[in-house]
């Protein structure tokens, strides 16, 4: 048993590492066919997209994640087909809203964004939330299931197809190359999707029962995880797009090419997040908050040695690597990169910070420390990006980051002493 738990551990972070290494292979080639006017032009439609969908995508699976896990444990199985059947639902509506908003908005991109060639690429890109919505799904019952190597290996599949789609479509401009894009979309959600259908299958047959009294805190549950989610959306995709209010969409690819960093070390702890999220939800779930505690403090040691060595190797290497990897056009990016750099070695450390609170029934925690992020994050974005450019964007980020690492050691503080856990299972703000 031990040894088939290490080995699914291995397959994870393994998968879930080439998976980062195609989707930045996937943006490295859509950087150097379209060159940076262009390619601002694309990071700027699929920054509307995703913003969009993490703001108004519902983000159910979380609720799914730790709420399948309870009924699993407790062999509800009526009750976890509901959950199952009002998830799909809900990941749907949530993907028809942001598919709707971007469409919305693409009418005025070319306004808003002072460019004339915006508006199809955007209005293509309206599709892809719609399009991603199975996955999110198959991806949490799979995850319930236990079975985080099966989730990576088809993050792995999706990136591979974006990769193949995006770097077709890119050689002929920013339209095809969006075009692409869904299209491997497509097929990544479809694969997931029947892979997630059967796992669900494989539960014992019972008759969906509704909810009942815990359709309550479940809603709550949500519409909170989905604020939190939005958030996070806001760090993540309005800072490019805020960025091409008030500079040109030059300067949104560098700002995008910037970001590898940023990606880089999201990556490193990527597999190690989505184990934690699989056995801290358990863990919780069978009124073990000791083991929970261990998770997160071991995580945050070993988070902490990679950054003392990463860090400044990086800061010494990002001036080559930034014109070697993205080309010498590129190289205006350098100091945003390594401003970024260090926003990304905070968010390493902190990378906990996203599954936790779902693990221990609190998602409210997040609409707390994000909240501050994004009051920082999104004036200074507009006010230092216009200054400064990518560099001034890449400044505010960094700024932004500290203040939601700063709220994030006072929640846990108050958490550890006050509360010592609690009662873990307990869906609370």
């Amino acid at each position: 048993m031990g040894s088939r738990l290490l080995w699914r551990r291995a397959a994870t972070a393994a998968l879930v590492y080439a998976a980062t290494v195609l989707g930045v292979l996937g943006t490295i080639v859509a950087a150097r066919a379209l060159g940076p006017e262009r390619f601002g032009l694309l990071a700027l439609a699929l920054a509307a997209s995703s913003f969009f969908q993490l703001l108004l995508d519902s983000t159910v699976e979380e609720a799914v994640v730790k709420y399948g896990y309870r009924y699993a444990t407790a062999e509800d199985w009526g009750r976890l087909r509901r959950l199952f059947r009002t998830g799909v639902v809900v990941k749907w509506a949530g993907g028809a809203a942001a598919a709707v908003a971007v469409a919305a908005l693409a009418p005025f991109a070319d306004t808003v964004f002072d460019t004339d060639s915006l508006t199809v690429p955007m209005l293509l890109a309206a599709t892809i939330p719609l399009l991603q919505a199975p996955e999110g799904m198959a991806g949490a019952v799979l995850i319930v299931r236990g079975r985080y190597d099966l989730r990576a290996a088809f993050m792995a599949l999706s990136m591979a197809l974006r990769l193949l789609g995006l770097g077709v479509g890119a050689q002929y401009g920013v339209t095809e190359a969006i075009v692409g894009y869904a299209l491997a979309q497509t097929v990544a959600s479809a694969s997931v999707g029947f892979v997630g259908w059967r796992g669900a299958r494989q539960y014992p047959r019972a008759v969906p029962v509704p909810l009942g009294e815990e359709a309550g805190p479940i809603r709550r549950f949500v519409l909170r995880s989905a604020a939190g989610t939005g958030l996070v959306s806001v760090r993540t995709t309005l800072a490019p797009l805020a960025l091409g209010v008030v500079a040109a969409p030059t300067q949104v690819a560098f700002f995008r090419a910037a970001q590898a960093p940023l990606t880089g070390f999201a990556a490193l702890s990527a597999p190690v997040r989505l184990i934690m999220l699989t056995e801290q939800t358990r863990d919780a779930e069978l009124g073990r908050p000791d083991l929970v505690w261990r998770s997160l403090s071991r995580y945050v040691i070993g988070a902490a040695g990679v950054c003392l060595v990463a860090v400044p190797a990086g800061w010494l290497l990002l001036p080559s690597l930034v014109p070697l990897v993205f080309g010498d056009d590129y190289r205006p990016a350098v100091t945003a990169a390594r401003l970024l750099l260090l926003a990304a070695a905070i968010q390493l450390v902190f990378g906990w910070a996203k599954s936790f609170p779902i693990s221990i029934g609190r998602p409210g925690l997040r609409i707390v420390a994000h909240g501050v992020e994004v009051v920082l994050l999104l004036p200074l974005v507009l006010l230092l990006g216009a200054r400064e450019q990518a560099a001034g964007a890449a400044g505010a980020y960094l700024v932004a980051t500290v203040g939601f690492a700063l709220v994030w050691l006072a929640l846990l503080a108050r958490l550890r002493s006050a509360e010592r856990m609690g009662t873990p299972g307990e869906v609370s703000p």
